[in-house]
């Protein structure tokens, strides 16, 4: 079974490590075969590290992906080539997602820590005609998913019924590999294919402790992490 973490940030968006730093870290510190670079309302890092990857010979493959901020909360597409437009209503997301060939998922679902799909809305989306995610995020150690993540398992096994991905949603190098999603295979592709069929198994671990990251850098981060979407916006007005 191959292991991917599908939920990573660089200093593209909110991250705290480089687009270098980060494939560096999977290369020699992790046994992850693939990852998705998932910076906020930005393909750039995962097309950066897919081309920086294919440079270096790195033994794992690279999704491009973005987390995008819509007006019902956020919304992850993988296997992109372009950054969706953010603020739309997540349908729109959705299909903008899935017009270049990517899967959608709702990352930390029914979370209040950060802008999150709620149940509202996903029970909307599996009633209606219409596009509605691929998969969703029910293995993740981040604060913002492990609040909600018993409700959202068990809503999604009760009424969703979406295929099921684990990831880290790491924004320091410390927290890859902590979520993951295990499928048949060891290439993007198959990710891929084993997200279309529903046979994803979500696992994971824990967070490095405060004390390990380092309190410095946890500060750091979250300053930096509360002004990604903003400072994204105000590139692309200019």
């Amino acid at each position: 079974m191959g292991k991917a973490d599908l939920h990573i940030h660089t200093r593209v968006s909110d991250g705290m490590a480089s687009v270098s730093q980060v494939l560096e870290y999977v290369e020699h510190r992790t046994d992850l075969d693939v990852v998705a670079i998932t910076d906020h309302e930005d393909a750039g890092g995962g097309l950066r590290a897919r081309e920086l990857a294919a440079k270096r010979g790195y033994r794992f493959d690279v999704i491009v992906g973005a987390e995008v901020t819509t007006m019902q909360g956020h919304v992850i597409g993988l296997f992109l080539e372009t950054t969706p437009a953010s603020f739309r209503r997540v349908e729109s997301t959705i299909e903008m997602i899935h017009n270049q060939g990517g899967l959608a998922v709702a990352p930390h679902p029914l979370s209040w820590l950060t802008r999150s799909i709620s149940s509202r809305t996903l029970n909307r989306l599996a009633r209606q005609d219409g596009p509605r995610f691929d998969a969703i995020e029910l293995a993740s150690p981040s604060p913002a998913a492990l609040r909600t993540r018993e409700r959202a398992v068990r809503l999604n096994n009760e009424v969703w019924r979406l295929p099921a991905i684990g990831s880290s949603d790491a924004h320091h190098l410390g927290h890859i590999a902590t979520g993951w999603t295990e499928f048949e295979g060891s290439s993007a592709d198959a990710v891929r294919d084993a997200m279309r069929s529903g046979q994803t198994t979500a696992r994971m671990s824990v967070y490095p402790s405060m004390r390990e990251i380092g309190f410095a850098r946890l500060a750091a981060g979250l300053a930096w992490g509360y002004s990604a979407t903003p400072r994204k916006m105000l590139r692309r007005r200019i």
